[in-house]
């Protein structure tokens, strides 16, 4: 099997479409092209071509999970467990021409799996600065006590020492955050009663609410 045409792409120019015997077979990044050592008259096997159309699928994935990343810090197990392995599933849809349903299979776990471990090595995935990024947002501008945001960094897969690392570092109490929160929130709630429930959703102790909202200037 012989590679007879590569060409750009019309509506995307970091892309290629490359032609097998004289037929369209697959696309790839430009930087494919060279890495890959792609070139007209070049002859693979049957395998080998197998083996680029996997290379094209993960060229595809890896661009478009690096705009996801570049969005906002991601972590980990976000960008595995949620972005990733919804690209591994079967999609369907109707035909605008036809009206049928298309299905299409998602990529090869492996192949999402390789794109995680680029997107690691590349460091666009960070776990310490993710923990970092969603600390500022939760609790220095939002407000939440700390029991809520160990809880929540828990669950995005931060591990503990990261985790613990990040509160050593904080400067600010559970008292402040909490007095902050109900400067802030106060105004939404007529019933002081919903006001303690939003609070304790917050991660703060009901003594603790309670001495805040009975001593607001203490």
């Amino acid at each position: 099997m012989k590679i007879t045409d590569i060409s750009l792409q019309a509506r995307d120019k970091n892309r290629v479409n490359v032609s097998v015997d004289g037929k369209y077979r697959f696309s790839l990044d430009v930087f494919q092209v060279g890495e890959l050592g792609i070139k007209i008259g070049r002859e693979y096997t049957e395998e080998e071509i197998s083996k680029l159309e996997d290379d094209s699928q993960f060229g595809k994935l890896y661009a478009r999970s690096i705009e996801y990343c570049l969005m906002r810090p991601r972590a980990i197990k976000e960008v595995r467990d949620y972005y990733l392995r919804r690209k591994t599933l079967a999609t369907r849809r109707r035909s605008a021409k036809t009206g049928k349903i298309i299905e299409r299979s998602g990529v090869k776990p492996e192949i999402a799996e390789r794109v995680l471990d680029r997107l690691i090595e590349k460091k666009y995935l960070d776990d310490e600065k993710f923990a970092r990024f969603w600390f500022e947002q939760r609790f220095m501008k939002k407000g939440a006590s700390i029991r809520r945001l160990k809880l929540e960094l828990a669950q995005k897969g931060i591990d503990n020492a990261t985790i613990e690392s990040l509160v050593k570092e904080n400067i600010r109490s559970d008292d402040e955050e909490l007095r902050k929160v109900i400067a802030k929130k106060r105004y939404r709630y007529s019933d002081q009663q919903k006001l303690m429930q939003y609070l304790a959703r917050q991660g703060f102790s009901y003594d603790d609410i309670k001495k805040a909202l009975e001593n607001p200037n203490d």
